[in-house]
């Protein structure tokens, strides 16, 4: 018979860098899971995205326990790290960034996103990318 989930949880977290203080701490103990046996795991499976801002799924039983899911680095975030930019623009549809991401960046970050998307096709993926590139106001090239 299937757990009952109690609650479904959604944090970003810095990968490999888990702890007990907030936001871990004080989102897990409310539901009276021991936090040490999300912390443990999760910087074991995160250890090689040291330091990067990944997202995380976390499924809290009725028994007080749980299981989790390492969705990866945003997008907005390969995207700022591959255009080397702070943040996206204040007004994508009327100011755009001067910098512009090239079809091979794009397919790069694609690529790296594909194992997190609910798409097989490399190119949807890509439109996908491109899509939250827009509304960065960055602007795709070629």
């Amino acid at each position: 018979m299937a757990k009952t989930v109690k609650a479904n949880l959604k944090m970003k977290l810095k990968g490999g860098q888990a702890n007990a203080s907030p936001p871990v701490g004080s989102t897990l103990g409310q539901y009276g899971v021991n936090m040490m046996d999300f912390i443990n795991p999760f910087n074991e499976a995160t250890k090689d995205m040291m330091g990067q801002n990944v997202t995380v799924h976390i499924a809290v039983y009725e028994d007080k326990t749980m299981d989790f899911r390492v969705v990866g680095i945003p997008t907005d975030d390969r995207i700022r790290a591959e255009l080397g930019i702070q943040k996206g623009s204040g007004k994508p549809n009327s100011e755009k960034l001067d910098k512009k991401l090239t079809q091979a960046q794009l397919t790069k970050i694609a690529e790296e996103k594909a194992k997190d998307m609910n798409a097989d096709d490399i190119e949807s993926i890509k439109r996908m990318v491109a899509g939250t590139a827009r509304s960065m106001g960055v602007e795709i090239a070629g």
